[in-house]
């Protein structure tokens, strides 16, 4: 670009006055204290320029770089001068624009010799500018602004008069700006009031209509602000509730919990879904959900009413086991025709055994007694342990977790399954060596077991093949999402038949509660649906895999027990049972009289004096009479309107301290406070062998 020409000779430049120079800056700093809008602080400065100066026109306007563009608002004008308010563009009257982008200041003395503005010097004397001063004004280092002066006449401009022009729009852009900001601040400010105004509206109308109870509280635990929902929820008065500490309304039972909550918040922690009991003013109790956070002295909390939610829980609960139970049961029925037969084989094996000995015994023979005696004592064993498994099954008990082998669960099981399923079905049992352990509820498991079999029995009308088998499984991602598990180690519990099979779409609903393809009155569609709940509850699943006409295969994955072992319990050697001593009595009252017979004879064997009773009217005269009783040996369910348990607390009322052993045929029964004895009374449950009959027996003497 062609550098702008010397400076004119002397006769164009006019001496500037120091004084003067401050006089101006003193009149502007007045000017500026005195106006507030950012215009009237540009004009002003204008105005002191073209006065100082004796210019044609001065002004301050905004740039546009991209447009090359300068918006004047306003302008000083002299006499005669027209204002240049409005939009121009640089290139309309020359070069110098890419003077003023640098940063530099435009100068020029005579638009017509500056080779910048030599082309468009009539176009600026058309504006009265043969002669003009832009300074350019920035901002972070880029072209926001511009003052300029203006004379119609040429003129030099001399580097004083450059500098003061350089100090005025300093003093103009720092004005202009400070006032931008603190307008923007005000506008800002109002902008915020308005908000925190509207803000509080909107918090007042939640904190009234909000239904969660909200509170402010102190560290001493006194609410300071609460909410109507309060009232709602306790019945209390808002001011009731202020007046007392939060203990007098907090459950007896969780006061202590409420501490422990409180001193979290005291030391700065936060606590969420704390929950306790508030006392309702009609003297019932609701649950409450806390959320609180404390901030300073003061403790801010979401509170919510959770007893409907809690009763619904607690009714699921409720209605689940009573499921769990009904389903138990009819697994029970599913398996009583099969059980009567092998139980009639079993007393048919007694029975006969018995009648054998009676002959032999008549004719003076003994050499075949002792295998007669065998064979009835085996089949007595094996009808208990089968009576055992189905008493322990269909009894109710809670979810208990515990380490288990599921292979040994397996193997105690199969004579069970084996006997469900009739002769025209082969089991087989196909168990992993070293299958891992799993943490589990045996109980559950032994339940899901026998539900998968019987459901594999009716699949096979004709007869067929049951395989249950055991396996390690160690699952990747893609194992793991096929079949909806984490990645990890479990173990495989799977039932296959070679039955009718299942079509896809009995597949996706087998899982479903009351579900069944069963004809009415043979299923309850609470089989599967149990097992897989039972499955997902102890973070394991279930898969069904089926063709029809070609049978089913259902598996059990379950996690793998990383722990400890089940540890090994070995049999102790039982020693001969030991003699009574001194008299020592025990009163048996059982209504059977074979078992009544038994128990006396045993007794007499070992040197105690036995006295019976049939029923519990008798057995409590012997208790109220003064006969020495060392031990009470009752059965549970006795006739007449007496039951044991009930015998042994009369007993007790004659006898303190009385030792009571309850033999029962039942698993678990509602007169024994289910396991919940006194101290001193024990249980023996029907059949028992008459050896850990006479060691219960010293024990509870001596103890």
């Amino acid at each position: 670009m062609t550098a702008p020409p010397p400076r004119p000779s002397g006769q164009f430049l006019q001496a500037f006055d120091p004084q003067a120079q401050q006089a101006a800056l003193l009149a502007l700093s007045d000017r500026f204290r005195a106006l507030t809008d950012p215009a009237d602080l540009a004009f002003a400065a204008a105005e002191i320029l073209a006065t100082t100066f004796g210019v044609s026109r001065a002004g301050y306007g905004t740039i546009d770089p991209a447009a090359e563009t300068i918006t004047v608002e306003r302008d000083w004008n002299a006499p005669g001068i027209a204002s240049l308010a409005g939009v121009l563009h640089f290139r309309d009257y020359g070069s110098y624009i890419d003077d003023l982008k640098r940063g530099e200041t435009a100068v020029v003395d005579d638009a017509r010799l500056d080779p910048r503005t030599a082309q468009t010097a009539a176009a600026l004397e058309a504006i009265s500018a043969r002669s003009f001063v832009n300074m350019p004004v920035t901002e972070q280092g880029g072209f926001v602004a511009l003052l300029y002066l203006n004379h119609e006449h040429a003129r030099a401009w001399s580097d004083a008069e450059l500098g003061f022009i350089r100090e005025v729009a300093d003093r103009t852009r720092d004005a202009v700006e400070r006032r931008r900001a603190e307008d923007e601040l005000r506008r800002l400010n109002t902008i915020l009031s308005q908000e925190v105004k509207q803000r509080t509206v909107e918090r007042d109308a939640l904190w009234e209509a909000s239904p969660d109870l909200l509170s402010v509280s102190s560290l001493e635990g006194r609410f300071l602000e609460i909410n109507p929902a309060w009232q709602a929820v306790l019945g209390w008065t808002l001011d009731e509730l202020k007046s007392h500490p939060f203990a007098d309304f907090i459950h007896p039972d969780d006061v202590a919990a409420t501490g422990e909550a409180m001193g979290t918040l005291v030391d700065g922690g936060s606590v969420f879904d704390f929950t306790n009991r508030y006392r309702h003013k009609d003297g019932d109790f609701r649950w409450l959900n806390w959320n609180a956070v404390p901030r300073g002295d003061l403790i801010y909390a979401v509170v919510r009413d959770v007893t409907e939610a809690r009763e619904q829980q607690d009714t699921l609960h409720r209605t689940e086991e009573a499921l769990r139970q009904a389903q138990k049961m009819e697994a029970v029925g599913q398996l009583t025709g099969g059980l009567a037969h092998d139980f009639n084989n079993l007393l048919a094996g007694i029975s006969g055994s018995l009648e054998m000995i009676h002959m032999r015994l008549a004719q003076g023979r003994s050499a075949d007694v002792e295998r007669y005696l065998s064979a009835a004592q085996n089949a007595t064993k094996r009808a208990a342990s089968l009576t055992h498994r189905l008493l322990a099954f269909s009894r109710r008990q809670t979810l208990s977790p515990t380490v288990i082998e599921v292979n040994k669960l397996v193997s105690g099981m199969e004579e069970l399954v084996r006997r469900s399923m009739g002769p025209a079905i082969e089991v087989e049992i196909v168990t992993s060596a070293g299958l891992w352990n799993s943490c589990i509820d045996a109980n559950q498991l032994e339940n899901a077991l026998l539900n998968l079999c019987i459901n594999a029995r009716d699949a096979m009308p004709e007869g067929g093949k049951l395989t249950i088998e055991t396996a390690n499984r160690w699952l990747d991602e893609r194992a793991g999402r096929e079949r909806d598990l984490p990645p990890g180690q479990y173990i495989s519990l799977c039932v296959s038949d070679t039955g009718t099979g299942m079509a896809k779409s009995v597949i996706d609903r087998a899982f479903d509660p009351f579900y069944t393809t069963k004809p009415i009155g043979q299923g309850t569609g609470l089989g599967l649906s149990m097992v897989y709940g039972f499955a997902r509850q102890s973070d394991g699943q279930v898969r069904i895999y089926s063709e029809v006409g070609q049978g089913t295969l259902v598996c059990i994955y379950l996690p793998r027990h990383l722990g400890e072992g089940v540890p090994e319990t070995p049999e102790a050697q039982r020693a001969a049972p030991e003699q009574a001593r001194d008299g020592e009595t025990v009163l048996v009252v059982d209504d059977e009289p074979t078992v009544r017979m038994l128990v006396v004879d045993a007794l007499n064997d070992l040197g105690y004096v036995a006295i019976e009773a049939g029923d519990g009217a008798a057995g409590l005269k012997v208790l109220q009479s003064d006969a020495r009783i060392d031990l009470l040996i009752t059965d549970v369910g006795l006739p007449a309107g007496m039951n044991g348990r009930q015998l042994a607390d009369a007993g007790r009322t004659a006898r303190p301290g009385l030792k009571v052993l309850f033999i029962t045929g039942y698993a678990e029964n509602a007169v024994l406070s289910h396991g919940h004895l006194d101290p001193g009374m024990h249980v023996l449950t029907k059949p028992f062998a008459m050896d850990m009959l006479a060691d219960r027996i010293r024990g509870l003497i001596t103890a």
